[in-house]
């Protein structure tokens, strides 16, 4: 069984995104297994429920090919969280998404979360790597 947020934070943080866009099991298991069923997140403003964010991860299971994970902070302090952390994601058809997140939650008694308060910072879009490595190639120069 997985540890819960309140029990390792920094493991739910790099699971729970991998099991929810990754794994072969329901969404809904995966979001349970770290979140209450009344779970709330305002993100950047906007209040995402449980199923609202579990029907984020059909398109993310469909168009997500890589996540990677900095983690910069984290703390667990009673039934409170807090998180700094970097997110690039790898889409099949686009740029790489590089984003910050300052992530702020609250635990219920079990340990899953039942709320969170994040707020992120998109980085310039950068490209894949295929368009990267094609752009770093050196051109022979045709000046004589």
């Amino acid at each position: 069984m997985n540890a819960t947020p309140a029990e390792d934070l920094a493991g739910y943080l790099r699971d729970y995104p991998t099991e929810a866009v990754f794994g072969e099991e329901p969404a809904e298991l995966a979001f349970d297994r770290y979140h209450v069923p009344a779970f709330e997140q305002l993100n950047d403003g906007i209040l995402l429920d449980r199923e609202r964010l579990i029907a984020h991860t059909g398109p993310a299971r469909k168009n997500v090919t890589a996540l990677t994970l900095d983690i910069h902070d984290t703390l667990v302090q009673g039934n409170h969280v807090a998180a700094r952390y970097t997110l690039r994601t790898t889409m099949r058809k686009g740029p790489v998404l590089v984003s910050t997140i300052w992530m702020f939650g609250e635990l219920a008694p079990d340990g899953r979360l039942r709320r969170i308060v994040s707020t992120s910072r998109t980085e310039p879009v950068q490209e894949p790597a295929t368009a990267q490595a094609a752009a770093d190639r050196i051109t022979p120069s045709t000046a004589g």
